[in-house]
């Protein structure tokens, strides 16, 4: 039978303390005990074995109930061995257990005066109630220091914890909208071409050899996105987004026009503009209709922004986890999103500069 729980803060210290019960049957040796005492000493020890390796599994009133059951052993066993004043001790030092301070002190209160009362009726000398009085009192005071600790430190795994638990959350739900970012974009190009490929296989064998060499390639360069997304960077530069960009469009049938302004931009806020142009790209290639799409970089006063302008057939619909996750990228640097579907779409993301 296990005796204390698995708690490191507990270990093998209580097992220790249980050497002060010796003074029970020690000085029952030297006073004239009668059989009938020493089968009282060696119940009341068993019975506060049972209860002192109860009290480290129960708490609230179950643990109120085992204090008193000590405390109780203590004022049945003084009277014929003043060393059973030790149960005293005990039952204070089980107060640092309880878990609200002020029921703590009013427990650690009420042994301390069950046991000057006893100690009183007796007529013990007095230097004995004062050493077993103060050795009580400092005990369970130590004791409710260190539980309070014990508690505080609890509270921080916890909280420690949660944490642990929602950055797990949060790198999860990063993986996914970056994913589905780089697959997306991805997969279009690759449907678009492959669906090229097949119209032109017969009238012109070689280009569509040719888009199936290309087919190729940015399949292994999404393999090699996906590997590095869930690192957790993104290899790819904003140029280079946009000239993949520009070539999916192209593609698809869609005019393309790009003006990329030169911009000292933060690596941070490349990986987000460049999945922000990726997304917005995909969804002109997939929703749109469009026949033109613009993009554009320029510098602002206090940072950059980002448009993407396209003549489709433009909705204000409810957003998707790909524009949802773009604002969440956006808004988490200190940038804003706007959208904007009166004549087309328009999507202009500008981002704070960053000081250095």
């Amino acid at each position: 039978m296990q005796l204390l729980p698995n708690d490191k803060d507990i270990g093998w210290v209580p097992y220790v303390w249980l050497v002060y019960l010796l003074a029970l049957p020690i000085n029952a040796y030297f006073l004239r005990t009668s059989a009938l005492q020493w089968a009282a000493i060696v119940v009341s020890m068993a019975a506060f074995l049972f209860l002192y390796f109860r009290a480290y599994w129960v708490d609230g009133r179950q643990l109120l109930w085992v204090i008193g059951l000590i405390a109780a052993l203590g004022v049945a066993l003084v009277p014929i061995n003043p060393s059973a004043g030790v149960y005293f001790i005990f039952a204070a030092a089980f107060a640092g257990k309880v878990e609200r301070a002020a029921t703590g002190v009013w427990v650690l209160g009420s042994v301390l005066a069950v046991l000057l009362a006893e100690i009183t009726l007796l007529g013990f000398l007095l230097y004995f109630g004062i050493y077993l009085g103060a050795l009580t009192l400092v005990i369970g005071t130590v004791n409710m220091y260190y539980g309070l600790r014990h508690r505080d430190r609890k509270k921080l795994w916890r909280a420690q914890e949660e944490i642990q638990h929602l950055a797990q959350i949060a790198e999860r739900e990063r993986i996914a909208r970056d994913l589905h970012d780089v697959l997306g974009h991805t997969l279009s190009v690759i449907i678009l071409k492959s669906e090229l490929a097949s119209k032109i296989a017969d009238a012109d064998p070689a280009r569509a050899v040719q888009e199936i060499r290309d087919v190729e390639r940015i399949s292994r360069d999404a393999l090699a996105q996906v590997r590095a997304t869930i690192q957790g960077y993104h290899a790819r530069s904003l140029q280079a987004e946009a000239e993949q960009a520009t070539v999916a469009l192209e593609a698809a049938g869609v005019k393309v026009c790009c003006e990329f302004a030169p911009a000292d931009i933060p690596a941070a806020h490349e990986g987000v503009l460049a999945l922000a142009l990726r997304e917005a790209v995909t969804n002109v290639i997939r929703h749109a209709k469009a026949t033109s799409c613009t993009l554009s970089l320029q510098s602002v006063p206090g940072g950059c922004q980002l448009e993407i302008r396209d003549d489709g057939c433009g909705r204000l619909s409810p957003e998707g986890s790909g524009l949802s996750g773009m604002r969440q990228r956006v808004e988490a640097l200190g940038g804003k999103l706007q959208r904007d579907v009166a004549a087309g779409t328009r999507l202009l993301i500008t981002l704070p500069e960053v000081l250095r």
